[in-house]
């Protein structure tokens, strides 16, 4: 029988993002990188292309921070503790929301468990209750990249979850112009379309509607999701050992699943907001690049085939 543990009043968080948000920059808590974009297409998918403005601004704010830890010879965690102005929520006994600090679209939170888990570990059934009760309150996209590998910046582990549309020009995510393409075995999807190693599996709506209930079966699907693409794992004394780096992304509608061989392309940098059809680059340099080669090529040579 499962429990409902949320922290918060149902339909409460957007509000309470919102209100978290101006906070945090009446404070100077969150660091916007501001960006300019561009569409790039190929293969069929609108590439949302960002270019960043004042990235240089992030990395001398992240090696100021890493300082004290440095000196005191141990490893930093942003999380432990949290800065308290970008709290936004407990969610549950497990879970609380942050508001991401380094912020390039507008109220981007974390799911952040409340002691240290690798990021390379699997998701739990309390990760997931997490990510469902998020999405059934916010429309938007969540996303775990799992390790340094799949573009995780932080070893605490973090979900994260960007609301939709990312921008006002376009109504839905860009990888979803290849939906309507998808070929289905069982539950197990495949898009003819991404030239590289995934599987999707569609989002049935109760799973939102009942976060506690949903919770179990959206893991068994994420399990068996890591098994179809070969990354499920062995045993090491009874435990199951980790998997290979990857990226997660679940919306309301569909689950994403894409195992990842290096976390960038010559240079630009790929998390798993690039599989949705997002990239970020640091400079016309680098969005040069990408035209040339092609967004889905970059997606590619970071992805398994």
């Amino acid at each position: 029988m499962s429990v409902d543990i949320r922290r918060f009043a149902p339909g409460t968080l957007q509000a309470k993002v919102q209100a978290r948000t101006v906070h945090a920059m009446q404070r100077g808590a969150i660091h916007t990188i501001s960006t300019r974009f561009e569409f790039v297409e190929q293969g069929g998918v609108n590439f949302l292309i960002r270019i960043v403005s004042n990235l240089a601004r992030k990395v001398q704010l992240n090696a100021k921070q890493r300082q004290p830890a440095m000196a005191a010879n141990r490893p930093q965690d942003p999380f432990l503790p949290y800065d308290q102005d970008l709290f936004v929520a407990d969610i549950s006994d497990t879970h609380v929301c942050l508001l991401n600090k380094f912020n390039v679209l507008d109220h981007h939170i974390l799911m952040v468990t409340r002691s240290f888990q690798e990021q390379e570990s699997f998701l739990t059934r309390s990760d997931v209750e997490a990510v469902l009760l998020c999405l059934a309150e916010m429309e938007g996209l969540a996303f775990y990249n799992a390790g340094e590998v799949a573009g995780a910046s932080q070893r605490h582990k973090h979900v994260q979850l960007v609301p939709l549309p990312l921008t006002a020009e376009v109504s839905h995510l860009p990888i979803e112009a290849l939906l309507n393409t998808v070929r289905f075995e069982g539950m197990i999807g495949w898009i003819p379309g991404l030239p590289f190693s995934h599987v999707l599996v569609r989002m049935d709506p109760e799973w939102i509607a009942s976060p506690f209930k949903g919770a179990q079966e959206v893991l068994q699907q994420y399990l068996h999701m890591l098994r179809t693409v070969g990354l499920l794992g062995g045993k090491t004394g009874g435990e199951l050992t980790g998997p290979g780096p990857y990226n997660f992304l679940v919306t309301r509608q569909w689950m994403l699943l894409v195992p990842r061989s290096r976390e960038c392309f010559e240079g630009i940098s790929v998390n798993a907001l690039g599989f949705a059809g997002g990239l970020l680059v640091r400079d016309q340099s680098q969005l040069d690049r990408l035209k040339s080669c092609g967004p889905m090529t970059v997606l590619q040579r970071v992805a398994m085939c």
